[in-house]
């Protein structure tokens, strides 16, 4: 008994990775060009439509999540009134207090007493 072994050939192997996939033309700034081909030169992207795509994946998801909080907040104010500006603004002052700052101060801020930064 003979067995042969089939190549796949390369346009059937491109039509099946495609197929799900349709062309587009656009106008792109030239600095967003380069930076897609730098990405594909630094190997943190496959090609400059692979690093598109991924940029309108990550646009879609972000925008899914601000649609999801826009109905999260509708719903919220459709069941205990609309957020006024005092609430946020008390909401504000909670989270800055609550805040972990992960950088030093700004240039010209002191420090806050009694915080010291520890020699390395």
């Amino acid at each position: 008994m003979r067995i042969a072994v089939v190549s796949t050939s390369y346009s059937s192997y491109t039509w099946r990775v495609i197929r799900n996939k349709e062309r587009l033309t656009v106008t792109v700034d030239a600095e967003l060009i380069e930076a897609g081909h730098e990405a594909v030169k630094a190997g943190r992207a496959e090609s400059l439509s692979g690093w598109v795509n991924a940029a309108l994946l990550e646009r879609e998801a972000k925008e899914r999540r601000q649609r999801a909080m826009a109905e999260a907040v509708a719903a919220y104010e459709a069941e205990f009134g609309t957020i006024s500006a005092q609430e946020m603004a008390a909401q504000e002052r909670a989270d800055a207090r609550g805040a972990i700052v992960v950088r030093g101060p700004r240039r010209g801020e002191a420090r806050p007493s009694g915080k010291r930064r520890r020699a390395a």
